[in-house]
């Protein structure tokens, strides 16, 4: 059994890649904790059934906003969590390469690092997360061509042109799919006057939303809570709705992509043209938001096979292949001490 462990630290889920083994973890990052003794009473998908309500002392938390740690100690004891529950506790202390939003700060970075520390990792290697899915996606980010990745998450969209190794340019934008999420029960509330949860929100984007119109306006019901008399009620919400209603988040989405690409240098803006932009994370499986992209960009937009899986996966093949991308972490590096990140010359 490989020791090292690979993990996409997200806002919305966590997933483990063992060495050797493949994906072994994947659950949404929440954590029941006990309002009195501030134990973790659960973790994963045990406590996302707790989401949006209370049992005694036990509440249900997400421990990171936009892909950063709001609370130290509770992340620190859900990562040990993770990290028995993948059975590292029956081996040495493992290596744990772990992905990062592109823009986290020095501080972020070096909370992280203690986190998985505290919690039984023996060393860490940190990855931004948009290289990370671009090895993920397949991407032939060693050679001198430009591809451009944008990856959809709960809390940030990260987004970079890739080449020789490395992140040439890019964006860590705070908006993701728990915005859309954001958006729609807000929308509900002003038109309808009724308040709906995370959960109902999240169902109502799954099953009606888009980011493009559609020759058919499907709809959908929800049942809330009416905000005048406090009594349940259900309400019918068409699919044109909830797209209105996201429209902002999406639009902030699309003008990144835009912003990343005029930042690119001009001959790897040349090559994504030609190739295209990767779409990938949850928050990528949303209908339309391919089309509109390729609309907005005027670019070819190809959603990765497995847009949930796609970080760990790219994470998991730099921990098989540590050697054939030390470069990469080496570019980390260098951007973490301010040093150039990038350059090229074309031949030929």
């Amino acid at each position: 059994m490989g020791r090292e462990l690979a993990i996409d630290l997200g806002t919305a889920n966590t997933l483990v890649y063992r060495q050797g083994e493949g994906i072994v973890f994947n659950e949404p990052t929440v954590v029941a904790m006990n309002a009195s003794t501030g134990e973790v009473e659960a973790m994963g998908d045990e406590a996302w059934q707790m989401i949006g309500g209370r049992s005694g002392n036990v509440v249900a938390m997400r421990p990171l906003r936009h892909g950063v740690m709001t609370e130290f100690d509770i992340t620190e004891r859900m990562i040990a969590v993770v990290l028995r529950r993948v059975g590292a506790s029956r081996i040495p202390k493992p290596r744990v390469l772990v992905c990062i939003p592109s823009d986290s700060s020095e501080v972020e970075r070096r909370a992280v690092e203690e986190a998985v520390r505290f919690a039984g990792g023996r060393s860490v290697v940190l990855v931004e997360e948009p290289l990370a899915a671009a090895i993920g996606a397949g991407l032939p980010i060693h050679e001198p061509v430009g591809n451009l990745i944008i990856d959809v998450g709960g809390g940030t969209t990260e987004m970079a042109v890739v080449s020789m190794g490395g992140v040439v340019s890019g964006r860590s934008i705070k908006v993701g799919g728990f915005d859309f999420d954001a958006a729609i029960q807000e929308h509900i509330r002003a038109r309808f006057g009724v308040a709906i949860g995370e959960k109902a929100a999240e169902g109502l984007k799954i099953a009606i939303g888009s980011a493009f119109p559609s020759p058919r306006n499907v709809a959908a019901t929800v049942v809330g809570r009416e905000l005048a008399t406090g009594a349940p009620v259900e309400v019918r919400v068409a699919g044109d709705e909830l797209r209105t209603a996201m429209a902002e988040p999406v639009a902030r989405i699309v003008e990144g992509a835009r912003r990343t690409l005029a930042e690119a240098p001009p001959e790897l803006t040349h090559d994504v043209l030609e190739t295209g932009m990767f779409l990938t994370g949850g928050g990528g499986l949303l209908r339309g938001l391919d089309m509109l992209l390729a609309q907005e960009c005027e670019v070819p937009v190809h959603l990765t096979e497995r847009p949930l899986q796609t970080v760990v996966v790219g994470a998991g093949a730099m921990l098989e292949h540590l050697d054939d991308y030390r470069t990469a972490f080496q570019l980390v590096r260098r951007r973490r001490l301010g040093e150039s990140r990038w350059s090229r010359v074309r031949l030929g």
